[in-house]
Order: structure tokens, then C-alpha cells, then sequence
């Protein structure tokens, strides 16, 4: 099951960017830190507010904008 009801989008928030659950935690920076090599198990140890299942959305929320499938923004 997809968890991108997870990634919201707010213009009062991080300057509209799609963030984690409208935290000021924005997908492209929880996407730098995968892309860095941290694990999950690292990102959750290190910023204990996220949940495994922000980090999946993050990833899903970016693997559908790749393919080209519209997004469902959830605001």
C-alpha cells in the first residue's frame, strides 16, 4: 500500500514543498539522507519525530514523480 497520504503540501510550510506530514521536514531532505547512505534505522535513530513509514512515502512520492504518473498532493 502506498503511503503518499503521508507527504503533504502547504504553502505555509517550507515554502510549499512537499514535506512529511506537515512537518517542516521536506521529502528532497529525508531523500538526501538515503541518497547520503544513511539507513532507515540511522534517519529514525538521528530524528526520532519521523516514522519508517515517512521515509517509504518519501520514496514513493519521488519513485512516482520519476515515472511520470500524476501525484496526489494531500494538503
Amino acid at each position: 500500500m502506498s503511503e503518499l497520504h503521508r507527504i503533504t503540501v502547504d504553502p505555509d510550510i517550507c515554502h510549499g514543498k512537499a514535506c512529511v506530514r506537515h512537518m517542516r521536514w521536506p521529502v528532497e531532505v529525508v531523500l538526501d539522507m538515503v541518497a547520503s547512505g544513511m539507513s532507515i534505522d540511522d534517519i529514525l535513530a538521528d530524528h526520532p519525530e519521523l516514522e519508517r513509514e515517512d521515509i517509504i512515502a518519501c520514496l514513493h512520492y519521488a519513485r512516482t514523480l520519476v515515472s511520470g504518473e500524476p501525484a496526489r498532493q494531500v494538503a
